[in-house]
């Protein structure tokens, strides 16, 4: 149920929008023209604010010193003291509700009211969720850190209270069994009532108390193991020794001739630790094979424990599916998500499988000839595991066109332009108050609707420093939802406790807001991204990113944009809290934007030079040999959770090397066990099968739509008409077969499955962001 929500953790100074001035008639042409044109429009002031802000932080928003608030414009979010008591107070608020809840049939206007304060309660618990999951990775004082984790735990320990609560479940079954109230509720307040009713089916709700015992036992157990193998599979792994005689002949004429210099003056064999810049030079370069072996070999095997760790989980997971009713952990997880069962993934699977494999076993014979060539064989030889970069390094991914440097700041001036076109939005500098971000670093967006004004804010801590996490991601820190229905008034009290609750109360008034042109009071979504990116200087001068680092922004702002447009009166389907199979749909589109010179030129003030280059794009046909090894992986994904692994004598190891050598390309090479760092088996447990078919509806998407026009409002208008602003309140099929008229879509079934599993992926793989 609630729980659900906690997985995906992932006030402000408005600037006035000019009104439209004029009469309807002008209105509507002026529509008619932003819709029909495809003109490149040239930059705005805000896009310049936007070039200097990140390029020129010296001289771009400074924190206002005349208007002290605290985190995000929380005035009590000053200290982590407060945030400590806006936790103890949000979970007294969130006790009384639950209390409200439950006596709802005791009232008939109450039950029509359930699924609304169902979504209150999930809303005020991750409210503050959503905030400590932040605070704990991005906030640079050990304080707060400390203070969110505790507070994050704390509600989290409740939510799971709620996420078994009976009495709740028999709420909701009498609301969904009362025709008169399900004819009542729309098509959002539906799909959130069946999001919280699945949630309590596999939650072991209507099990006997022996039983649900269990299943809490079994769910404790797949926490800790799982947390535990995530460890270890990153963990360091001892190294492989290389003699120096093997290291002749290293093409690398920096840190080859380095470790052949080392290995001549001490005449001892090298350690190279699986995962080091060595140990991958050595795939890349090293002409004798033994050393590449060893190499490999080392960083793939495995210790007994961490292969135990592995088959606990997944014969936990099993257990725990089977104790709800469910032959499988897959059959369980992909009841709600667009594939629907195991089969269905299967199908996509094993089309896409089919459909790779034609065009990854030509690039296999190319390397097979390079061998050949290479070891001057008169056969054709074998290509193992760790001749792959030796005889195809991969290539690091580059735009379709030459570009001069993209800085940091021009790439978001990109963004911007780029939604402007598409949808009539833009970002918009502004001012951060004192004590509203929790770093220096940290800047503010506006995100402005031409005709809405301002529907949301992205906050950018874009900067690597000292203690923050590496990589990129998303936050979700508030999700769209509608407040003025909420009927607070109808709330439980208990006397003398309205000063405990006030942080709770005010801490939920600071997020209410009004749009232009519509009617009701809404929480307006709030987004953080944080990147690692060089940060600028005076000396060094703009961030400049590489290319695969303007992918990443591209993603993560693919996520954004579907936060903000996805503006929904429910919070549990706000955004992206949609399926996991069609929530990395929009991000991963957003990439293929960079597919189009159109696009590209939006980096420059004028970008004719741009738009007028022919594309030179080097397809890596190496890359569909990875493709090809992905899908594996998410064929085992499905193998590990099906049925089988309560079978006797199961072992991970084996069925990795069956899958391996009979629909691999490559072999297995006995004695490895990869699988004990595949770590998305624990946080995508049967669902790793979703990027790769994402990924390929995003490619259908813009060959269908997209490609032969990417600045066409009126196609960036049916996008976000048709799904970017359902969010998760309709199902992804009808979202996705109204985008593309194709009728045969709607049902989602196993013809559907197979129908996306033979569309062209036409980027191969890329480096995986969620």
């Amino acid at each position: 149920m609630i729980a659900r929500i906690a997985e995906n953790a992932f006030k402000k100074i408005s600037r006035s929008v000019p009104k439209f001035r004029g009469d309807l008639r002008a209105h509507e042409l002026g529509l008619v023209r932003r819709t029909a044109s495809t003109l490149v429009r040239p930059p705005s002031s805000d896009d310049a604010e936007l070039v200097s802000l990140f390029d020129q932080p010296q001289t771009g928003k400074k924190a206002s010193p005349l208007f002290v608030t605290g985190i995000f414009q929380h005035p009590q979010l000053t200290t982590p003291a407060a945030f400590s008591a806006l936790a103890d107070s949000t979970l007294v608020r969130a006790q009384l509700l639950t209390e409200r809840i439950l006596r709802a049939r005791e009232s008939r206007s109450e039950l029509f009211k359930v699924i609304k304060n169902l979504d209150r309660l999930s809303d005020l618990l991750c409210g503050v969720i959503d905030l400590a999951e932040l605070l704990r990775n991005a906030h640079p004082d050990a304080h707060w850190v400390d203070c969110a984790t505790e507070s994050y735990e704390k509600l989290c320990e409740f939510m799971n209270v709620l996420n078994t609560h009976v009495g709740l479940y028999e709420v909701l079954h009498t609301v969904l069994h009362d025709p008169e109230i399900v004819k009542s509720l729309s098509q959002e307040a539906l799909q959130t009532a069946l999001i919280f009713w699945h949630d309590f089916e596999k939650s072991a709700i209507k099990l006997p108390p022996e039983q649900r015992e269990r299943f809490v036992s079994l769910s404790s157990e797949i926490l800790s193991v799982g947390h535990a193998f995530v460890t270890e599979a990153s963990a360091p792994r001892p190294p492989a020794k290389i003699k120096p005689s093997e290291l002749e002949g290293l093409k690398d004429r920096g840190m080859g001739t380095r470790l052949q210099r080392q290995a001549f003056f001490t005449q001892k064999d090298l350690l190279v630790y699986p995962g080091s810049h060595q140990a991958y030079m050595i795939l890349r370069e090293a002409p004798d094979e033994e050393p590449r072996r060893k190499v490999y070999m080392a960083g793939h095997m495995s210790s007994a424990e961490q292969i135990d760790r592995l088959e606990r989980l997944l014969n936990a997971r099993a257990q725990l599916s089977r104790l709800v009713g469910w032959d499988s952990y897959a059959g369980m997880t992909l009841s709600d998500k667009m594939a629907k069962t195991p089969e269905n993934v299967n199908h996509f699977l094993g089309t896409f499988l089919d459909r790779t494999t034609l065009v990854a076993r030509k690039a296999l014979h190319t390397l097979r000839l390079r061998k050949q060539a290479h070891l001057k064989s008169t056969d054709l030889p074998i290509i193992q595991a760790w001749d792959r970069d030796y005889y195809c390094p991969p290539e690091p991914p580059a735009p379709p066109v030459p570009l001069p440097p993209l800085s940091l700041g021009r790439v978001f001036m990109g963004l911007s332009r780029l939604f402007k076109h598409l949808y009539g939005i833009t970002l918009r500098p502004v001012d951060v108050a004192s004590s509203e971000v929790w770093h220096s670093d940290v800047h503010k967006l506006e995100v402005v609707d031409e005709d809405r004004g301002v529907v949301g804010w992205i906050y950018a801590d874009l900067f690597a420093r000292s203690g923050k996490s590496r990589g990129a991601a998303h936050y979700t820190v508030r999700c769209s939802r509608r407040t003025d229905d909420d009927d607070e008034a109808g709330d439980l009290r208990i006397p003398g406790t309205d000063e405990f609750v006030g942080p709770s109360i005010e801490f939920e008034a600071t997020k209410r807001h009004r749009l232009r042109g519509e009617h009701g009071e809404f929480q307006l979504p709030l987004v953080v991204l944080l990147c690692d990116f060089v940060p600028p200087s005076v000396a060094r001068g703009p961030t400049i990113l590489e290319w695969y680092e303007v992918q990443t922004l591209f993603h993560e702002m693919g996520h954004a944009m579907h936060s903000m447009i996805g503006r929904t009166e429910y919070h549990n389907v706000a955004g992206t809290r949609c399926a996991t199979d069609f929530v990395e749909l929009p991000s991963i589109l957003m990439e293929h934007f960079l597919n189009s010179p159109k696009v590209l030129s939006l980096f420059d003030t004028d970008g004719s030079s741009i738009i007028n280059q022919t594309g030179n794009h080097h397809e890596d046909p190496c890359r569909y040999i990875d493709t090809h090894n992905h899908i594996l992986l998410s064929l085992l994904d499905q193998a590990y959770h099906s049925p089988s692994v309560l079978q006797p004598g199961f072992d991970s190891t084996t069925a990795l090397a069956n899958l391996y050598n009979t629909r691999g390309l490559i072999p297995h090479a006995p004695g490895t066990s990869f699988q004990t760092q595949f770590g998305h088996l624990f946080g995508y447990g049967a669902t790793y099968y979703s990027y790769h078919f994402d990924r390929a509806i995003a490619s259908h998407v813009w060959r269908k739509i997209f490609s032969a026009n990417p600045l066409n409002r009126e196609l960036g208008e049916k996008y976000k008409q048709e799904v970017l602003k359902y969010g998760g309140g309709r199902d992804p099929w009808l979202m996705l077969s109204a985008l593309l008229d194709a009728p045969e879509l709607e049902v989602g079934d196993a013809e559907a499955m197979r129908e996306v599993g033979r569309w062209r992926m036409e980027d191969g793989v890329v480096p995986e962001r969620h």
